[in-house]
């Protein structure tokens, strides 16, 4: 049964991904990005500056986030494309293509995962059936990159398990952790190092913690859940300070109006 998925003013990714709290987030894909060799030699070798993966997340997350809320915009075939030329070999010889859809959309899987748990932290966490409704439009948002949707999985669950699987059988520390460990446990560039350290740390995803040798203590949660009751109070007082990229900021504050709209209506009345 196919599904109509917009991202649109109604949509729910709309509420989260333009938001600063989102690019902080990414802080939890990089380091299972690099743990994945073919993304992690790609990252080394083509970025622009390439000991510094967070300058490289710097100057493509607003691309990356742009394309879910704008679909006709040029750097939406500009990520497409600039792909092409990424292109190579790992270390044990077998060639690698940034293009290839089961790498592509591994890296996409790691921004999924990072936007639930971007809500989970720093939002109000989603009902079961809301994380299946956003987990489709994370699927529209994919499909704008014109690349393969052959491993994408078509529900929530499928996605889960497709997720466990390729953390278990995809990674391997070497070399992308000899390059990055270090920026990887504190960032120092962007919104990404506003995050303390013990919120670094407790936003690691489990198997990139245990390749990074890292746990996070209940101090750490303490020290991200502190941080998260900072932020929602700047959204309180001043509700576009939170947004990120700028020009997005509209498509936001409209998802989010519409939210709000939504549960004053749900709220049941009072007469005198």
């Amino acid at each position: 049964m196919s599904v109509d998925v917009r991202l649109d003013a109604d949509s729910l990714i709309w509420r989260y991904l333009g938001d600063r709290r989102f690019v902080m987030s990414i802080c939890r894909a990089v380091s299972l990005q690099m743990l994945h060799p073919a993304i992690a030699t790609a990252t080394h070798e083509f970025s622009m500056v390439r000991n510094r993966v967070f300058v490289h997340k710097q100057r493509t997350a607003p691309c990356i986030i742009r394309s879910a809320y704008q679909s006709d915009f040029d750097e939406v075939r500009l990520i497409r494309y600039s792909h092409d030329e990424f292109t190579g070999r790992l270390r044990n010889g077998t060639r690698y293509h940034a293009l290839n859809p089961e790498i592509f959309f591994f890296e996409h899987a790691t921004y999924v995962d990072a936007l639930f748990a971007c809500v989970e932290h720093f939002f109000t966490p989603l009902d079961h059936e809301s994380r299946g409704r956003l987990y489709l439009e994370t699927c529209e948002w994919y499909r704008r990159y014109g690349i393969s949707e052959r491993p994408m999985p078509a529900t929530l669950g499928e996605f889960y398990e497709y997720f466990d699987d390729a953390l278990a059988t995809c990674l391997d520390p070497d070399p992308g952790y000899q390059w990055y460990r270090e920026q990887l446990l504190r960032p120092d560039t962007w919104f990404f190092k506003d995050l303390p350290t013990p919120a670094v740390r407790a936003m690691q995803h489990p198997v990139a913690a245990a390749h990074l040798g890292i746990t996070a203590s209940s101090s750490d949660r303490r020290v991200l859940e502190r941080y998260a009751r900072r932020l929602r109070l700047v959204d309180a007082v001043a509700p576009r300070r939170n947004i990120y990229p700028d020009y997005v900021a509209t498509e936001v504050l409209a998802a989010r109006s519409r939210r709000q709209s939504a549960q004053s209506m749900a709220s049941p009345s009072h007469s005198d």
